[in-house]
C-alpha cells in the first residue's frame, strides 16, 4: 500500500522500543515507553506559505528523526504495519 501525505505532513514508522536496560534488565512489553524515534517513510510537497509559494520540507525519505512523546496520527496499513502521519513541525530533530 502507497500512502501520500499532503502538504507539509510527514509518513514515518516508529522505531522498536527497547527491550533491556543500559544495564541489562529485560522489559516486559506491558513496561516499554511510546518510541519517540522513526524513520520517514514518505512526504508532502511542502508548507504552502501565506504568498502562496511552497516551502520544501527538511526531512526527506529515509531520515531517522526524534518526534514529540504524543504527536502524530497513529494508522495502521491494510498489511497491519503502524504508522504515524504527523506535520514536519511536530519533528524535532533530525538523528544523524
Amino acid at each position: 500500500m502507497k500512502i501520500q501525505p499532503l502538504g507539509d505532513r510527514v509518513l514515518v514508522k516508529p522505531l522498536e522500543a527497547e527491550s533491556k536496560t543500559r544495564g541489562g534488565i529485560v522489559l516486559p512489553d506491558t513496561a516499554k515507553e511510546k518510541p519517540q524515534e522513526a524513520e520517514v517513510v514518505a512526504v508532502g510537497k511542502g508548507k504552502t506559505m501565506d504568498d502562496g509559494s511552497l516551502k520544501p520540507l527538511e526531512v526527506k525519505v529515509g531520515d531517522k528523526v526524534l518526534y514529540g512523546k504524543y504527536s502524530g496520527n497513529e494508522i495502521t496499513t491494510k498489511d497491519g504495519e503502524e504508522m504515524m502521519i504527523m506535520r514536519e513541525e511536530d519533528i524535532l530533530a533530525i538523528i544523524k
